[in-house]
């Protein structure tokens, strides 16, 4: 009997594990963006230098700015190519890396040419800074040229799948590849042609497998800024997301001022269905950085969006069918002006000053309970230093400036986080080297933590931990409750921009040159 009841308790674990213990195939929890894993039995600690908890270590660049997600037994990732992997794939490009969760083995990437006509539209070493989003055996990404790629999770070893088979030419340096022009010239965006001489780099069983391809330049009319930072929306047979529409090189001008900052695709295609038409683009202050959640409000899903304007929207999703040959525009359900004192005319006089500008968002909007998170405020580079994290009533409609708001509370200093809400906690940090944790529910204080170094990676709560890497390389572990308890510092010597992430009783954890795949 006690063998019996032994088996059955044993039975009952395996099951609970297998139910915690799933894939991440994208940046934050499921459509709500939220960074919060069910995940069980995470280490505490680590060390790299002892070996202690690790399972695998893999080589990335030496710039890594891309979250890991992790599904059907691979790891991906985007990185620069200062660690070449392949001799044929020379100088600075931006490189995609798919690796075996299983021992870190690289098993393809995806290499694509910087932009040249513009350091600004493409940014010297800063790699391929998007996070990707899988499905089944499609990979979406946004790739440094900023283009949206569908690529084959089997890379070309299984051969060239298409329609897209031109992986020769794009994967080659264009012939127009210019030096950077002096800021306020009169450039062109790029377009890609085969090299004078003819010759092409040829893709083989290392490389990535191109599905299908838009370009955001030449097909939406965006003029990208700095970098391309996405992390696409998968809803039903449509990818959302933000477009990097941004600033050129005088970081005072908006060189597209009608492109879309959100837009629609079809997940199988490619082919542009929707866009905003919100004129959001001539008023964005930097660039267009937060990709969009969805959730549904009051039994009608919603679209929520951050736009690089500091005003965060909510859209109906487009129909499962959408016209041939017809772009749509996305139905406002809502707008909500972050900074409703900052200046909404001639916003780009004030960019450098560091008391008065307009607010951007760089994190993404986390629903939970009929409720919006979001955190923003001054640009970390060209902005003012003022910053909060607000909570918004997501059942109103129209403007709803004033009375959606719930609560607000002060920054110390810049941020670029995206909130983790756990159990009526809300964690964030920012770019004063605080970390804090308030109440959800109305946004009173519980406790802050000083951090060394500024944090561009979001927090993130796993097994009743929270997670947190920093630009001075350090790595904390907090207790994921009201009382403040650090279980762990590390030193991992190098920055850290990326997100932990946590799939399979695994966490990812990426500094600029190295990731971890971290198991107790």
């Amino acid at each position: 009997m006690s063998q019996k009841i032994s088996a059955l308790t044993l039975c009952g674990c395996l099951v609970a594990t297998a139910v915690v213990a799933a894939d991440q195939p994208q940046f934050g929890a499921a459509w709500s963006r939220n960074m919060v894993s069910d995940e069980r039995r995470l280490p505490e600690t680590f060390n790299p230098q002892t070996g202690q908890n690790i399972k695998w270590v893999a080589k990335l660049g030496t710039q890594t700015h891309s979250t890991p997600v992790i599904a059907n037994g691979r790891v991906y990732i985007g990185t620069n190519n200062d660690e070449p992997r392949d001799p044929k794939h020379e100088g600075d490009r931006g490189v995609f890396m798919c690796f075996d969760e299983k021992n870190g083995q690289l098993l393809w990437q995806l290499v694509v040419p910087k932009r040249h006509e513009d350091a600004y539209m493409d940014w010297p070493k800063m790699g391929m800074s998007s996070t990707a989003t899988v499905e089944g055996d499609r990979v979406y990404l946004v790739d440094n040229r900023g283009a949206v790629v569908c690529l084959d999770a089997k890379g070309l070893a299984n051969g060239n799948d298409g329609p897209f088979r031109d992986e020769a030419a794009y994967l080659t340096s264009p012939t127009n590849a210019t030096a950077s022009p002096r800021p306020g010239a009169e450039t062109k965006p790029e377009s890609l042609h085969p090299p004078a001489d003819g010759k092409l780099l040829q893709p083989g069983a290392l490389d990535a497998d191109i599905l299908w391809r838009f370009d955001l330049v030449a097909e939406a009319g965006i003029w990208p800024h700095d970098a391309a930072h996405s992390s696409i929306l998968i809803h039903g047979n449509h990818l959302y997301l933000n477009t990097a529409n941004g600033v050129d090189n005088t970081h005072k001008r908006i060189r597209a001022p009608d492109a879309p900052s959100l837009i629609v695709l079809d997940k199988t295609t490619g082919r542009l269905l929707a866009r905003d038409d919100e004129n959001i683009a001539s008023n964005v202050f930097h660039n267009t950085w937060a990709a969009p959640s969805l959730a549904k409000v009051n039994g009608r899903t919603l679209i929520f969006f951050c736009g690089g304007n500091g005003i965060v929207y909510a859209f109906e999703p487009i129909g499962r069918n959408a016209p041939t040959g017809e772009v749509q525009k996305l139905k406002k359900v809502f707008q909500f002006d972050f900074d409703p004192s900052a200046p909404k005319t001639e916003i780009h006089k004030f960019s450098g000053n560091r008391r008065e500008s307009p607010s951007n968002i760089y994190g993404m909007p986390v629903f939970v309970r009929d409720r919006l998170y979001v955190a923003g405020g001054g640009d970390l580079w060209w902005g003012k230093n003022e910053a909060w994290l607000k909570c918004i009533d997501a059942t109103q409609t129209g403007d709803i400036s004033t009375n959606g708001l719930v609560w607000s509370y002060p920054l110390e200093k810049h941020v670029m986080s995206t909130p983790a809400v756990s159990d009526g906690l809300v964690f964030i940090a920012d770019c004063g080297r605080k970390f804090h944790c308030v109440e959800a529910k109305n946004g009173k204080p519980l406790w802050t933590h000083e951090i060394k170094g500024e944090v561009w990676a979001s927090p993130y709560v796993a097994d009743g931990k929270v997670y947190l890497g920093t630009r001075s390389g350090n790595f904390y572990v907090f207790a994921a409750q009201r009382e403040k308890k650090v279980l762990t510092e590390l030193d991992l010597r190098t920055p850290i921009s990326a997100t932990v992430t946590a799939a399979n009783n695994v966490i990812f954890v990426a500094t600029m040159t190295h990731l971890y795949a971290i198991k107790r």
